[in-house]
Parts: structure tokens; C-alpha cells; sequence
């Protein structure tokens, strides 16, 4: 509970002026992204500054037409950039798609300089499935990103060979509820049909939406030991901020009017949690030799998570490897 509030302090209030934003960031002509959600929301922000400073960002979102509305909006914004904009059809709540959204992606480009895991979804409707049948925050928030990933590895890689080291990335969206909202461990299990174990899913858990940004925690930091070092690409999670943003559309639903009130006490503008997210990718401060699995926190800072989380990813047989591992054995059929 201790540090859990101290967390909400620290992560909400008096936050230090962000380091790196539209105004300081270098040219990044030559430069390749993937932002996911970027269609709206902090994501949008994030692909408006990239795109604003020459690169090239790929606006991966499900809906096509609102896709293509934010990339107009972008270029209206910043007529000047030399950089480019393109629409990658990513739907993350139907695992059966994403390969071919890789490999979309893949006959386009030769190179990957970041991968910003962005999209998410908090809050659904009660009862809200993926197209496998699974949770919908599970679907969306764990499995989908997961894969993905995955499947982008090898260019990441390819790309960090060429790069300064520690320059090539994977970031992974966490939140607030890592530390406030996530059971001890991060996770939880339950026994499936098969007997087998396997996440505990929303009907019975209400810790849902913090294990899912726990296990954005966790596979930043699995990752980074896995591939990350071998592949000399930096993985790291982040919060970007309690934020006005979309994600909050369903709160009137479940939540009750005090508890709306209060959190629209701590909602910053969108933008802020772009200046965290652009720090987790692209700030020369993270290095891979000492930042491999790093949590930035508001406004672009080094942070950490909860103690228990911190010990659960470091243990050899901890939580973080358990939940890889039972990702890698649920996506295998669609990689």
C-alpha cells in the first residue's frame, strides 16, 4: 500500500518539466517507426512529433478510415516535414490477423528503428471478448503485442546492426495500475479446461486491466534478457501519464461519479504522455548496457515498478518467464 501510494505521488504530482519534446528532438529523416493506436490518442501525438521531425511512421490502428483521418490531420498540421506517413492494418484483439500485419509491414520495409507497443484498451465493456474468445484487455493488452513483437524481431535486429548501439527499441505500454491495480506477483492463474494453467481471466479477476500493464512490465523485461542483449535492441516499458485521453470512454459505465471525479483530478493533456513515450524511444539518456528492461515514468524519467513486481521479473523461474512462456505456447498456432 506504501508504495503504491508513493507511486501515485510521484507518477501524478509535481512532475519535472519533460527533457525531450517537439522542440528539442533531433531530425529523424531516415528513421523507421511503428506507433500502435496511433489513430487517436497519445499515439496520435507521438506519430505527429515523429512525422513533424522527417520520419517515416507507420500508423498501425484496426479501422482503416480513422487511420487514414489521422494521418490527414498530421500532414495538415505539418506541412513542411519531409517525412511520410502510412496506414499498417493491426487489429490486436484477433490474434489470427497479426502475422499478416507483419508481414505487411515487412514487404515495405528493410529497416525498424522502434517499435512503440502504444495501443491498449482500459476499461472495456463488461464481458468483452477478443475474437479467440479470451478477455478482451487480455487479447488487446498481453497477446496481441506480444506476438507482433515477435514476429518483427528479426528486423529489429537486422536494423540495430547498422545503428548506434542501444538506439533500436521496443517499448512496452505500462500504466499507473502496474503499481496500483496489479495483484501480488503481477498475475494471476487459474486452471483452464484442459487442466493446464493459464490467466486468470476478467469474468473472475478484478485485477484484469493492472495485469495486463503488469505483463507489459514483465515483457519488457523478459525480452530485454531473451533477445534483447543477443539482438543489441533495448526493450523498456513505460507509464506514460494519467492522461485525458479515449481510454476513459466506458468509465461512466463501471465506475461511480466520485471515483470519475477524482481521477479526472490527475488527467493531463494527451501530449505529455507523447514526450514519455518519444523519451522511452528515442532519449540518448537509455543505454543498453545499464537500461535493458528500464520503466520510465512521467514526463520521461527513469523509474521502477512495485518491489514484487521487480523480484518476480529478475527470478530465474519467476512470473515474467512463466507468463512468456504461456504466451508463446497460446500464439504459436498464429506465428
Amino acid at each position: 500500500m506504501f508504495y503504491g501510494l508513493r507511486a501515485l505521488w510521484s507518477q501524478s504530482f509535481r512532475l519535472p518539466t519533460p527533457s525531450l519534446t517537439e522542440k528539442n528532438l533531433p531530425d529523424q529523416a531516415g528513421k523507421v517507426y511503428i506507433i500502435t493506436g496511433s489513430n487517436t490518442g497519445v499515439g496520435y501525438q507521438v506519430a505527429s512529433i515523429l512525422y513533424a521531425h522527417n520520419a517515416k511512421v507507420y500508423i498501425a490502428a484496426r479501422t482503416e478510415s480513422k487511420a487514414l483521418a489521422a494521418i490527414d490531420s498530421i500532414k495538415e498540421q505539418h506541412p513542411k516535414s519531409q517525412g511520410r506517413l502510412e496506414y499498417l492494418s493491426l487489429d490486436l484483439s484477433d490474434l489470427s490477423t497479426i502475422k499478416a500485419s507483419a508481414e505487411d509491414f515487412l514487404s515495405r520495409e528493410d529497416k525498424l528503428h522502434w517499435l512503440d507497443n502504444n495501443a491498449g484498451v482500459m476499461i472495456p465493456p463488461l464481458g468483452s471478448k477478443g475474437s479467440q474468445g479470451m478477455d478482451l484487455t487480455y487479447q488487446t493488452n498481453i497477446l496481441g503485442p506480444f506476438l507482433f513483437t515477435k514476429l518483427l524481431l528479426p528486423i529489429l535486429k537486422r536494423t540495430a546492426e547498422g545503428e548506434p548501439k542501444g538506439t533500436v527499441r521496443v517499448s512496452w505500454a505500462g500504466s499507473l495500475a502496474v503499481d496500483l491495480q496489479s495483484p501480488k506477483g503481477g498475475v494471476r492463474w487459474k486452471k483452464g479446461a484442459d487442466g493446464k494453467e493459464t490467466l486468470d481471466d476478467g469474468n473472475s479477476n478484478p485485477f484484469t486491466y493492472g495485469v495486463s500493464k503488469a505483463a507489459n512490465y514483465f515483457f519488457a523485461t523478459e525480452f530485454g534478457k531473451r533477445f534483447g542483449e543477443k539482438d543489441g535492441v533495448l526493450h523498456n516499458a513505460y507509464n506514460p501519464g494519467n492522461l485525458a485521453s479515449d481510454l476513459q470512454r466506458h468509465m461512466d459505465d463501471q465506475y461511480p461519479s466520485w471515483a470519475r471525479r477524482f481521477l479526472h483530478f490527475l488527467l493531463y493533456p494527451v501530449v505529455f504522455g507523447a514526450y514519455t513515450e518519444i523519451y522511452a524511444g528515442l532519449s540518448p539518456d537509455l543505454t543498453l548496457e545499464k537500461d535493458q528492461g528500464a520503466y520510465i515514468i512521467p514526463w520521461g524519467r527513469k523509474g521502477s515498478v512495485r518491489p514484487d513486481l521487480v523480484a518476480e521479473a529478475k527470478k530465474e523461474n519467476g512470473e515474467a518467464k512463466k507468463l512468456v512462456d504461456w504466451c508463446e505456447e497460446v500464439t504459436k498456432e498464429f506465428a
